[in-house]
């Protein structure tokens, strides 16, 4: 399969006609060039936050919930790309108030769409410091496996993919893909992201899709200077790249990044690659709950 990790700049929308054409242009074209797994990045919905004007794209909570009511409608506008393109989508995430999760704050939430419909969703588990204490995001409660006719898919955002055992829990259930979409200000927020989705490849021989919104968006709070490139990695081992990088782009620069990924290849290098990180797990558990403290002079 060929799966297409973006990165995305958010603009400012006068409207909803301009969120809708330019989402249509972004799957076309990734569509266009054989993409069968398109990627956007965490809080790429956030853009959607100027809809509601100046005043409360700039305002921390009014962004939140501007973003949140439109929910139903990019529902509606992903399900129309995936179904007339015949691809999955993971949408960018974005805010949304789920009384199951939490009964006042929204949980950060990304969609997985399919062309016969929503696949599901998966909350992000981990906040970062900003949104613990600035945004009062609540964390999701659970992990999920997506079983498509492409492949078995996870997902990470963002700051999760830098804690192993979320993304072990799924290699465990059979994830062969891991979608990463981040969003993060500085250098070393995308390196932490770059770093960790990279880490997991390695540890659960898999692949892992890093897509991160880039470029500059002053006027939506919580959201004005994002760092990242695209990017595509597998385990450096047979049947791989040996640095892992399948595919990446320029840092900063918008658009798309391919890969051709193969679970023929992941299911090879799983049962007979160089080293076998995924099957030699549990090895390391005896040892690591047996620590001795040395005292030296």
């Amino acid at each position: 399969m060929k799966i297409a990790a973006a990165a995305y700049p958010l603009d400012w929308l006068d409207d909803w006609s301009a969120y809708e054409a330019k989402l249509t242009r972004w799957v076309a074209e990734a569509a266009a060039l054989g993409a069968e797994i398109l990627v956007f990045p965490e809080y790429g919905a956030m853009e959607l936050a100027s809809l509601g004007g100046h005043a409360v794209a700039a305002d921390q909570e009014g962004c939140l919930h501007e973003v949140a009511r439109h929910k139903a409608e990019v529902d509606a506008l992903h399900l129309r790309l995936a179904a007339a393109h015949g691809v999955h989508i993971l949408g960018g995430s974005g805010p949304v108030f789920d009384p199951a999760i939490h009964p006042t704050r929204p949980v950060n939430r990304a969609t997985l769409y399919g062309p016969k419909g929503i696949l599901g969703h998966n909350d992000k588990a981990m906040m970062t410091r900003w949104e613990r204490d600035d945004w009062d995001i609540a964390p999701g409660v659970d992990v999920k496996l997506f079983d498509t006719p492409l492949g078995r898919i996870g997902v990470s955002i963002c700051y999760d993919s830098e804690f192993p055992l979320l993304a072990r829990s799924l290699a465990e259930a059979g994830a062969e893909v891991l979608l990463v979409p981040s969003a993060t200000e500085t250098l070393a927020g995308f390196t932490r992201v770059r770093v960790g989705a990279m880490a997991r490849a390695l540890e659960n021989q898999m692949v892992s899709v890093h897509a991160p919104v880039v470029g500059e968006a002053p006027w939506c709070a919580g959201m004005e200077e994002n760092t990242g490139r695209a990017a595509i990695y597998g385990p450096p081992d047979r049947g791989f790249p040996p640095e892992g990088i399948l595919a990446q782009g320029v840092l900063g620069e918008p658009g798309w990044v391919y890969a051709e990924v193969s679970t023929e290849a992941i299911r090879a290098v799983r049962a007979d690659g160089g080293v076998l990180n995924l099957s030699h797990w549990p090895e390391q558990i005896g040892p690591a709950a047996n620590v001795t403290i040395v005292n030296t002079p």
